[in-house]
């Protein structure tokens, strides 16, 4: 492939540039820091997750049927404060793809499965703007991955040809979902392999 195949990268979030917003580890210790009973707030976490990362859900009310059911010691704004503050930006990779963005004028489109005010803090707190022309997110577009019109979604809003794309995640099956679309699938295990396997596409950074 030559150095202009790929014109656009489709980016996800969590596992790639941020550490997970809200996943199964974050959750424990937020059982752990507010003395709650894991499992079953695990359980009704997976009860309704999905409709919060698809924008049918505030945070609000996720949390209202997660944890304050009933009565706590503590406040929702302590127990949101303390679930935005579990991100942590990934090493070397946000820099990594500004690089890439900056040398090749990709477009970056983000496309990831993620609650609306998880997504705005994420935003803000790590100055994504910088990197993404546009979010394609599950809870602006009511759809989540692995659903294919997400990414035929993000193809449209970016005016992208499949061919023309590489989209890198840290889920395998998402890749395949996307690879099944004629996009470019890498499967993202280090910044450092991901780098390597863009640059035999022609996306080098030097």
């Amino acid at each position: 492939m030559t150095s202009d195949s790929i014109t656009t990268l489709f980016l996800d979030i969590g596992g790639v540039l941020l550490t997970n917003g809200w996943d199964h580890h974050a959750r424990r210790r937020a059982a752990e820091r507010f003395d709650l009973d894991y499992d079953e707030m695990d359980e009704r976490h997976r009860m309704t997750f999905g409709t919060y990362e698809e924008g049918k859900l505030s945070l609000e009310r996720y949390l209202g049927r997660v944890v304050f059911y009933e009565e706590r010691p503590f406040t929702q704004a302590e127990f949101t404060s303390f679930m935005f503050a579990q991100s942590a930006e990934l090493p070397d990779a946000l820099d990594g793809f500004l690089a890439l963005k900056a040398r090749h004028g990709l477009r970056v489109v983000a496309v990831s499965n993620e609650g609306r005010e998880l997504t705005e803090h994420r935003v803000r707190e790590f100055g994504l703007r910088r990197l993404f022309d546009s979010f394609v997110s599950s809870c602006f577009v009511h759809v989540r991955k692995p659903d294919e019109d997400i990414f035929r979604i993000a193809l449209d809003t970016s005016q992208s040809e499949p061919e023309r794309v590489a989209y890198v995640d840290d889920r395998c099956m998402f890749v395949e979902v996307a690879t099944g679309l004629g996009i470019q699938g890498i499967h993202h295990t280090g910044m450092q392999d991901t780098l390597e396997r863009l640059g035999a596409l022609g996306l080098v950074t030097a």
